[in-house]
């Protein structure tokens, strides 16, 4: 725990997916935090907007979040 004059703050971790569009963005999504997705040209740059859109997501919607424990990822094939 971090001690701030204004503030406790505790450290969080938050599970993200990322994936890759066809127009080359890196898109990283936070299960846990309803809403909370953004992108990004480079994967540095990627998790420096995740890290901000965490913050941005638990200040407006307050420390309340629905942890998740990660299982995995799976593929399927879907015929559509």
């Amino acid at each position: 725990m971090f001690r701030d004059d204004r503030i406790d703050l505790v450290m969080r971790q938050f599970d993200v997916i990322v994936e890759k569009d066809s127009a080359g963005y890196f898109v990283a999504s936070v299960p846990a935090l309803v809403g909370c997705h953004t992108q990004a040209k480079s994967l540095d740059e990627l998790m420096d907007r995740t890290r901000e859109v965490i913050e941005l997501c638990v200040e407006v919607h307050g420390a309340a979040f629905e942890p998740l424990d990660f299982v995995g990822v799976q593929r399927l094939s879907v015929a559509v």
